[in-house]
């Protein structure tokens, strides 16, 4: 019998919606799966719930106990609406677990699913973000950011770009190439800041060049990669870039494929794993029960797949698959939420997914 320890975050807007639901599913397949694997639930305070217990959307209890996880299922968060002590002086939650468990990697996977409308036929691609540095500021520095304001009127963003940590999101994007199409694209806008991402462009295809040669290389500036994605998405298969062009870029992939309700992310340090949905906490559907919850439902089932590997434990993959197999059949054949042409809630397909479960 393996025992693992989840954290769950139910976050802000959608968040608990959606969070509860992958929760059920969770059970439900582990169940289903009667394999002996077992999982202790750990919720702990994340967003308006921090703030208003703790007076911090991130509290040191919420970080001390994921620090006794295995991996933590992240929700949504508001920070856009957070009073200005929150949101000004303080990274959002999720920057601030990135920084504080120091979560390199962000893994988004884009593909195109049955049942859904893509607008790039059966693109299926895996884009692998850095998380700790490059230009977004909240979470470069040690102490503080990487933004000022010299007057009111002024403002300067340091960009972070070193070798130690391009090296680590290369080696992660090259490894998954080896087990799919082995090919991956660079993506850097080193025509224009020359020194910051010609040294990520040159450093990728050295860990490239170094220890997968069997990998295929090519590299495209941030701005014709996003026309060749509209154009011809389906000639990719993983892609590698910094925080900024990542975040952009797998938004840019997910609606493309169907819709950014459907795009799973994970982030990790290779000790630890972090399943987030790809998108926003929604505010104005918050409590409707319309909200499409698979984002976070695959988003989980990444997690078992990383715990699965990080352990060897295939048994994970077996919940794993169980859970997969269900969500994408009930997309495929319905009920499906609105977003998606369907008129179920939240709930409803949820209760789909595990009457499917149970019946498989």
């Amino acid at each position: 019998m393996s025992k693992y320890k989840l954290g769950v975050l139910y976050g802000d807007g959608i968040g608990p919606e959606i969070v509860k639901s992958s929760v059920e599913v969770l059970k439900a397949a582990t169940e289903k799966a009667a394999n002996g694997t077992e999982f202790e639930l750990k919720e702990l305070p994340m967003g308006w719930e921090g703030i208003q217990k703790y007076n911090d959307p991130v509290p040191e209890i919420t970080k001390k106990g994921l620090e006794e996880t295995n991996g933590w299922l992240m929700a949504p968060h508001d920070s856009a609406a957070y009073p200005d002590e929150h949101r000004v002086a303080k990274r959002n939650p999720s920057g601030e677990l990135r920084h504080h468990f120091d979560l390199y990697s962000n893994v988004r996977p884009s593909r195109a699913l049955p049942g859904t409308t893509s607008l790039v036929g059966n693109a299926d691609l895996v884009i692998f973000r850095e998380n700790t540095e490059g230009f977004l500021s909240d979470r470069n520095m040690y102490k503080g950011t990487g933004e000022y304001m010299v007057t009111p009127n002024v403002a300067l963003v340091t960009g972070v770009f070193t070798r130690e940590a391009t090296e680590r999101i290369a080696h992660e994007a090259f490894k998954l190439a080896m087990t799919r199409r082995k090919k991956v694209t660079i993506v850097h806008k080193a025509n224009v800041i020359k020194f910051a991402f010609e040294l990520f462009r040159d450093v990728c295809y050295e860990v490239g060049k170094k220890y997968y040669p069997e990998v295929e290389v090519n590299d495209f500036h941030i701005d014709a990669m996003t026309a060749h994605l509209v154009r011809r998405a389906e000639a990719f298969d993983v892609v590698v870039t910094e925080n900024l062009f990542g975040d952009i870029l797998s938004d840019l992939a997910g609606e493309l494929v169907g819709s950014l309700g459907l795009s799973p992310s994970l982030n990790t340090n290779g000790t630890q794993a972090m399943a987030q949905a790809a998108h926003g906490s929604a505010p104005d559907i918050a409590g409707q029960n319309v909200a499409n919850p698979t984002s976070m439902l695959l988003s989980t089932v990444m997690l078992l797949q990383w715990l699965a590997a990080h352990h060897n434990d295939n048994n994970l993959n077996e919940i794993a698959k169980v859970m997969e197999e269900a969500v994408l059949g009930t997309i495929a054949e319905g009920p499906t939420t609105r977003d998606l042409g369907g008129s179920a809630s939240t709930t409803e397909f949820t209760e789909a997914v595990v009457k499917r479960i149970n019946q498989g």
